[in-house]
């Protein structure tokens, strides 16, 4: 039982690790959409912010799984469920990650903008080496909040028949008439939180110059 549900976990984790992977950069190329100067850019990226969380994620896994066939008739294989997945989760977390992003971005003051154009630099080089690393210690613990809800909800990945850690305890649990399965996936979630969390808040200490 231990070895399924630590395989299970294995899973989970390469579901939270591959979001991330793709949802914190996707989510930063959202934001600039979103706070574009063209009317029209801005309008599609807040359509798309508004309908990524204004749905439940489990429709989303079942879109991105099924839409293929419905869709364009495409035969998919069953290694598809695993991608389904990560791109339902990437879509979805970037959406919540550009808000975050957009928060912090436009909580830095314009002076600051003016100054790195009178020192010369490029709006890239102000982005990335002065405005940036202030953003990003800004919105740690708010992306530290949806790292954590990122942890919990790999569990969605049942819909889809991925066996991630939860999929597997219910699957041992109605085996075997036991709760003990869900006990020992709840104190897995739990460790796993914990140490994101923790990691988190490291990092946090780490960039208090940045003040």
């Amino acid at each position: 039982m231990f070895k399924a549900l630590l395989e299970g976990f294995g899973v989970s984790v390469g579901i939270f690790v591959l979001t991330l992977v793709f949802a914190l950069p996707l989510g930063l190329l959202i934001a600039f959409g979103r706070m574009s100067k063209c009317a029209l850019i801005r309008w599609i990226f807040q359509i798309y912010i508004s309908v990524m969380r204004g749905t439940p994620l489990m429709l989303q896994l079942l879109i991105c799984f099924f839409g293929p066939y419905y869709i364009f008739g495409m035969t998919l294989h069953s290694n598809y469920r695993f991608t389904a997945v990560i791109i339902a989760f990437s879509l979805n977390y970037a959406a919540y990650f550009a808000e975050i992003y957009r928060g912090g971005i436009e909580s830095i003051s314009a002076g600051q903008y003016e100054a790195a154009k009178v020192l010369g630099y490029t709006p890239v080089q102000t982005f990335f080496r002065i405005i940036f690393p202030q953003v990003f210690k800004r919105i740690l613990p708010p992306l530290t909040n949806e790292a954590i809800t990122l942890v919990k909800d790999t569990s969605l990945a049942f819909s889809l028949s991925v066996l991630e850690m939860f999929t597997i305890a219910k699957q041992i649990a109605s085996a075997h008439a036991t709760m003990i399965p869900f006990v020992v996936a709840g104190v897995f979630y739990y460790v796993f939180n914990f140490l994101v969390a923790t990691g988190m808040g490291y990092l946090e200490k780490r960039m208090n110059y940045y003040r």
